[in-house]
Order: structure tokens, then C-alpha cells, then sequence
């Protein structure tokens, strides 16, 4: 992990400050946040830890405020990002490798639009896609079905399972689209772990297309708060994927038209926080609740990317986070 500060009279001198080239470690990075945020808060910048491969990232563009207030929230892990430069705006064990339930889907959606021209591309639904735990189309809570379930043989289009993967959190339908593409869910896991190797991503080895850890190597499935913001940075330049995060609720049909199946958001911020770009849930007994949220400042030019890995307290934090972060930045 490569870590830099830089304060503002030597980046408009273009000499930044840096830290001795060097990895520095989580205790280390805290000390000297600590430091310098004691001295000169309001010119404290995170840079990126490490490129994101294939982002073009602008220059260092934001600032703290003159009143600039540290934050601390109660969970396993949290990072918040600024979409444009790539710069960290908020940093709590970011690279803690740990399980990321269903966050691991917004990847899945990446492979899904890189591989797939024809998103009304009829996939059959197998019963390897439908014996799957967790979250399914008609299900959305373990103890909760508003719709009907998935059918074996069913045809249903790419951009309808695309849908039901990222509102309803569907298990079935982030393993029937890897099945699609890749024939296999274990083929399709193979091409995320290139994916997120190719991206430069450091601390994260996906076990399943859905997020779901495996039986007796849970250990083995994990990322961080840190590498799946990078992740989500990345997939905003698909639009399909983010238009359809901010959809609240839908009604999607076979192809024959025979079943329907009612889907609804599982982000609760879309209706609560103005400035949510839309977002994801995660949630295993190991990873514990996640979200990852896109929002905006209010001048509707600067995007964020949070992510809270492990948090009881997810919706209120994320609120309390994005708000913090607008509050205690300024882009110039």
C-alpha cells in the first residue's frame, strides 16, 4: 500500500510532500493522519493508495475546509472516495481483507456489460441457478417472498436478470448470468479474479458470482472497503449499471411473457438521502450488513463513492459519512 500526502503550497509549488517510497501499514498511515491533520487539517489530501488501471484519474482538485472535523464511525472498515481525482477522502482500515456479501455483484455487473453486446439476449435459468442460498428473485429476504421465484427453463433477457441482481440483490440471477457467460459459475469467478488483477486491485479474491462465501473456504472470499470502492469507480462509466441502481421498483417478465416477478430496491437510501446516486446492500452472517453508496455534492458536479464494510448501523453511518464528507470538502 503506497500512501501520500500532500499539502497545498507545495502541490501549487508541484513539489509534493511524500512519505518515503515505501508501503506503509494501516497503523502507520493512522499515526500519520493524525499528524498532519493536527497541523494542518485544512490542507490534508489522501491521495489514491495505487492506481486504478485503466481510470484516468484528473488532477488533485479537492480540499479540506477551513473548519475541517475528523469523523469516526463503528465499523469493520470504511473508505469514501472522490470519483473524478481518485483522491481518499476518509480512510478506516480500507485495505482490511474481509468477506463483502453482496457488494461482490457490482462486479459481476461489470463482467456482465464488458461480455454481453445484446442485453435482450434470451438466458436460460437452470437449476444449478436456482438451487442457490440466500436472496432470489421472489425472495428477497431469507423469511420474505413478495413474487414468484424463478422457473428451471425459463427464458428471461440479460438486462431483466441485470436488474433482478442489482435491486432484489438476487442470488439466482448473478448465477445465471455467469453461467451465461462463462458456462460455469466457477469459470466466471476465474474471469472476475483477472478482472480485479487487471484493475491492479490488491486485496480482494472472489469465490462466487453472487457473494456468497463457500462452505469450508470462507477465507478464501474476500475484498476490501477499499479495492470495491475502486471497483465501483470503475463501473460508473457504464451508465446500464448505475440507471438501473437508481431504479426503486419493477416488474420484469419472461420472455414468452408467462411470469412476472416484482422487484424492489434493496437500498433504503434512495428514498432517504436527496444526494444518493444509488448504491448496494451486502449482507452474510460472516461479512455482517454492508452498503456502498454513490452521491453527489450539491452543486450536481462531484461524485463520491463510499463503501461501510461490517456495520450494524449501515444507514445512518452512510448518511452521516456522505454528509461529513460534503460538509469537510471542497472541490476547486
Amino acid at each position: 500500500m503506497y500512501g501520500s500526502l500532500v499539502l497545498k503550497a507545495d502541490y501549487e509549488k508541484n513539489i509534493p510532500l511524500k512519505f518515503e517510497n515505501r508501503v506503509l501499514g494501516e497503523e502507520k498511515q493512522k499515526e500519520e493522519k493524525i499528524q498532519y491533520q493536527s497541523k494542518n487539517p485544512q490542507n490534508l489530501i489522501f491521495q489514491n493508495l495505487s492506481p486504478l488501471n485503466g481510470k484516468n484519474f484528473s488532477n488533485l482538485n479537492v480540499w479540506c475546509k477551513e473548519d475541517y472535523a475528523d469523523m469516526k464511525i463503528w465499523a469493520g472498515s470504511s473508505v469514501v472516495i472522490d470519483v473524478d481525482s481518485g483522491i481518499i477522502l476518509h480512510y478506516e482500515n480500507g485495505r482490511k481483507q474481509t468477506q463483502i456479501a453482496s457488494l461482490t455483484k457490482i462486479m459481476t455487473a461489470v463482467l456482465v456489460v464488458e461480455n454481453i453486446q445484446n442485453l435482450e439476449e434470451s438466458v436460460t435459468i437452470t437449476d444449478v441457478a436456482l438451487n442457490i442460498d440466500g436472496t432470489t428473485v421472489g425472495c428477497p429476504t431469507s423469511v420474505f417472498c413478495n413474487s414468484n421465484r424463478m422457473f428451471a427453463g425459463e427464458k428471461i433477457t440479460v438486462r431483466n436478470l441485470l436488474k433482478a441482481m442489482l435491486l432484489d440483490s438476487a442470488n439466482d440471477a448473478a448465477t445465471a448470468l455467469a453461467i451465461h457467460i462463462a458456462k460455469t459459475p466457477e469459470n466466471f469467478v476465474k474471469m472476475m479474479n483477472e478482472k480485479a488483477k487487471s484493475l491492479g486491485l490488491k486485496d480482494t479474491n472472489f469465490c462466487t458470482p453472487s457473494g456468497l462465501e463457500i462452505d469450508g473456504k470462507e477465507s478464501q472470499c474476500y475484498s476490501s472497503s477499499y479495492d470495491i470502492a475502486r471497483i465501483a469507480v470503475y463501473s460508473l462509466q457504464y451508465d446500464l449499471i448505475w440507471d438501473i441502481m437508481r431504479i426503486e421498483e419493477e416488474q420484469i417478465y419472461s420472455v414468452d411473457g408467462r411470469y412476472m416477478h416484482q422487484l424492489k430496491n434493496t437500498d433504503m437510501l434512495l428514498r432517504e438521502m436527496p444526494s444518493c446516486l444509488g448504491g448496494k446492500t451486502g449482507f452474510t452472517p460472516l461479512a455482517g450488513k454492508s452498503l456502498l453508496t454513490v452521491a453527489v455534492d450539491p452543486s450536481g458536479k462531484h461524485k463520491i463513492v463510499s463503501v461501510i464494510l461490517n456495520d450494524e448501523n449501515r444507514w445512518e453511518d452512510m448518511k452521516k459519512m456522505v454528509e461529513w464528507t460534503f460538509d469537510n470538502y471542497e472541490w476547486r
